[in-house]
């Protein structure tokens, strides 16, 4: 009895295809959870499709991944002075966003980060003098730009990476190589055909690994159920129920993420509203769960435990069996499943 991700193979495959097509070069991103997927079976992705690279998160994502994936590793995260050393092989690339940063990866090869209009981290046009001096004692391997999701006051990405190329030409820093997050591939290809002399290399996670919604799905298994009366005490915290149902006990809990979500940028007055509602809802305990049955999301009947959650399920409505299993709309970036199955 589990919480499973359910995965539709051929077809998740056929969408990293489709991708890999679109942006030549490509730099599979694996951070974080992996994905939902998990950091190993990403690189065994990476290698089936041969990709030469694979970027990670952190280093102590880099020291897991060397013994899945034998190509280069770049790790994002820029590098500090003063940050905890961990043992890395020679073939893994470090993020740098500071003439200082480079000073301090003397012989390590090095990817140096502009500053986007993101505002998070990168060197500035005022540093790009300082650069020369700075990379005579490492390998650079290229610059990297990473671009907003969003742009509100229309600012064109392409024209954003193309101000930078001009600085750095100007600056005359090496232009053999450019990282870049967060375009479309008809952006990218304009700028390979405006710079035939760079090699543009799109870092891409989100668009790879989920951007076919249909070709995975979670379902938790049902461990227990038990019918309940209006007015029926249950529960850690002895609530009564309030109504005539069933109490649903399904895998998935707060240990896999069930429950747990990342704020979200809401535009719009439709989206705040109902943020606003769910808000109010669960003032008063009320808290819909990400499980389905009979064609609805069904509520928490109180908040989920460690490995499993307790749903309310009204008498109106046929009851689960144990060992159904139940559609949960989970965010991969979030979760751990107990076992993944290849479908």
């Amino acid at each position: 009895m589990a919480l499973t991700l359910y995965v539709d193979t051929a077809r998740w495959r056929a969408h990293q295809q489709t991708v890999i097509q679109q942006f030549p070069g490509i730099v599979p991103v694996c951070k974080g959870n992996g994905y939902g997927f998990g950091h190993e079976r990403l690189a065994e992705e990476a290698a089936r499709f041969g990709s030469d690279i694979l970027a990670v998160g952190t280093t102590y994502e880099a020291a897991r991944m060397k013994d899945f994936f034998s190509g280069d590793l770049l790790v994002l995260t820029p590098f500090r002075r003063g940050e905890e050393p961990v043992p890395l092989p020679d073939r893994v690339i470090r993020s740098v966003s500071s003439v200082d940063g480079v000073y301090g990866l003397v012989n390590a090869r090095v990817v140096i980060e502009v500053m986007s209009s993101m505002k998070r981290h990168g060197v500035t046009e005022e540093d790009l003098p300082k650069l020369h001096a700075a990379i005579e004692n490492v390998r650079l391997e290229g610059f990297a730009i990473h671009l907003p999701l969003d742009r509100t006051d229309g600012l064109d990405a392409v024209e954003e990476v193309i101000a930078w190329m001009d600085r750095l030409r100007a600056a005359r820093l090496p232009l053999h190589t450019m990282f870049v997050s967060h375009l479309k591939a008809e952006e990218l290809a304009r700028l390979q055909q405006q710079f035939p002399q760079t090699r543009f290399r799109a870092r891409i996670g989100t668009r790879l690994w989920l951007g076919d919604h249909d070709s995975t799905e979670y379902r938790g298994s049902v461990l227990d159920v038990t019918r309940v009366a209006k007015g029926d005490r249950f529960g850690y915290r002895q609530q009564k129920a309030a109504s005539d149902g069933h109490l649903v006990v399904v895998a998935g809990g707060t240990s896999h993420g069930v429950g747990l979500e990342a704020p979200k940028a809401l535009h719009g007055v439709m989206p705040r509203a109902k943020g606003v509602a769910r808000a109010g809802l669960a003032t008063v305990n009320r808290n819909l769960s990400p499980f389905v049955w009979a064609g609805k999301q069904r509520w928490f009947a109180e908040p989920p435990h460690m490995q499993v959650s307790i749903l309310f399920v009204p008498s109106d409505v046929q009851a689960p069996q144990v060992g159904d299993e139940l559609v949960a709309h989970l965010r991969h970036t979030t979760t751990q499943f107990d076992r993944l199955f290849d479908r």
